[in-house]
């Protein structure tokens, strides 16, 4: 199981279209510019997120993209469940029939997982993200060395 870019990417727009969509619209460009994320990447993204409800397109002058529901209304799965299809670490898709029609012997391990990282992906609202303080910057880095 992997987040894969797309994932990564669609949460990092999503926060930064929650940060910069409170009067109007916000264009996929100043989100490209501002997050170092190719403009075609986005456009894909961003039509995944349409389809799914959370994002709502504005033509015409000043439009652009805005949030389909209130910021408290979407949740980190929600994002990643757009753009990523699926985040799942068992290798059957869940179906449980993972060793010759049958579940193997980590089956349930796995299917834990899943349920365990969308439980907490699901806690997580655009709205508590843009109530955190902004990484500090200027901390250090620890960098830690092993010894063999």
């Amino acid at each position: 199981m992997r987040l894969t870019t797309k994932g990564r990417f669609a949460v990092t727009a999503m926060i930064d279209l929650a940060m910069n969509a409170q009067d109007h619209a916000v264009k996929l460009n100043a989100i490209s510019e501002r997050q170092h994320i190719s403009l075609s990447y986005l456009e894909q993204l961003f039509s995944k997120l349409r389809r799914a409800g959370l994002v709502e397109s504005i033509r015409g002058p000043g439009g652009g993209y805005i949030l389909g529901k209130a910021a408290d209304q979407i949740n980190i799965a929600q994002i990643i469940a757009a753009a990523e299809d699926c985040l799942d670490a068992t290798l059957c898709s869940g179906k449980a029939n993972c060793q010759s029609g049958s579940p193997c012997l980590t089956h349930n391990l796995w299917a834990n997982l899943n349920h365990t990282i969308n439980s907490y992906l699901s806690s997580i609202t655009l709205a508590s993200l843009l109530e955190q303080p902004p990484p500090d910057t200027n901390s250090q880095v620890v960098k830690l060395t092993y010894i063999h």
